[in-house]
């Protein structure tokens, strides 16, 4: 299934069009996707024996650029971040890759919808392409093995990162620095994991003004999606819809030589293999 929050309605994107979740469930189903990313079994269950009718039809490539579509998530309990995640990433930033996962978190107010547009506080905002997993189940100190059980699926996001703050003072302010309005953009859907078979293996790429930037594959991920689970909870309690952005590849505008930062104008636009893409515009702020 593929549901996205569609002027603050949970709803079905099929490819015969769109379903409103809860007007063709008779209110059976919460119209926030906050609350039917834990409620998937019951949502699959019911969709396979009522074929509920398309209440709009658009097909999916049609809804990308719409501008009515929110954040997967509107309000996450949690919002975890995973730094230097791939191994070409931490190259290119002369670091060493971590022999755990690097965790931080970006705060909610960040969230953007795929469409959204973003301020431009500074001269060093930059982009950070990211595969997003959608938690769909409450879990503490889970293994690897069962990790996927607790995911509900996953989505387009960018890091956007503001690196002036994110690297002002005597120690760093990742999470300040990183969650200006609209600068965790996340959609275009959230796509369930029965729909993706290897989640550590998906073409990612960024795009800024056509240019591409970042084109690599989640298998250089240093911590899988099972593993950054994993890890997380074993500190965690982990609920449904909460958020884990699982890092981003080579091609950041800090790595290129020279840097390169985004300006007012710029457009990104950011694909994930299977998963759909997102296309974010800087704005005066």
């Amino acid at each position: 299934m593929r549901i996205a929050n569609l002027d603050n309605r949970a709803t079905l994107v099929t490819d015969n069009g769109l379903i409103d979740v809860e007007r063709a469930s008779a209110g059976r189903f919460s119209t926030s996707t906050d609350v039917v990313v834990g409620q998937l079994d019951e949502l699959r269950s019911w969709l396979a024996e009522a074929g509920p009718d398309v209440t709009e039809p658009t097909t999916p490539d049609e809804l990308l650029g719409d501008a009515r579509l929110g954040p997967v998530v509107s309000r996450p309990s949690q919002v975890f971040a995973i730094g230097l995640n791939y191994r070409t990433h931490a190259l290119e930033m002369n670091l060493t890759v971590p022999a755990k996962p690097m965790v931080f978190t970006k705060f909610a107010s960040s969230l953007g919808g795929a469409n959204s547009c973003f301020p431009i506080p500074s001269s060093r905002v930059d982009w950070e392409s990211e595969l997003v997993v959608v938690i769909g189940r409450r879990g503490r100190h889970v293994s690897p093995d069962d990790a996927f059980a607790y995911v509900a699926g996953y989505c387009v996001g960018n890091d956007l990162s503001c690196r002036d703050l994110q690297m002002q003072g005597p120690s760093a302010q990742f999470s300040l620095g990183k969650s200006y309005e609209n600068f965790s953009p996340i959609g275009p859907w959230l796509t369930t994991i029965d729909e993706i078979a290897t989640p550590d293996s998906l073409e990612i790429t960024c795009e800024v003004n056509g240019v591409l930037y970042q084109d690599s594959n989640t298998s250089d991920m240093n911590f899988g999606v099972g593993e950054l689970v994993s890890y997380i909870s074993s500190v965690c309690e982990l609920r449904p819809g909460d958020i884990i952005f699982t890092g981003s590849p080579h091609g950041v505008g800090q790595g290129q030589r020279p840097p390169i930062f985004l300006r007012v104008g710029d457009a990104v636009l950011t694909s994930i293999e299977g998963l759909g893409c997102i296309r974010n515009v800087g704005v005066a702020g």
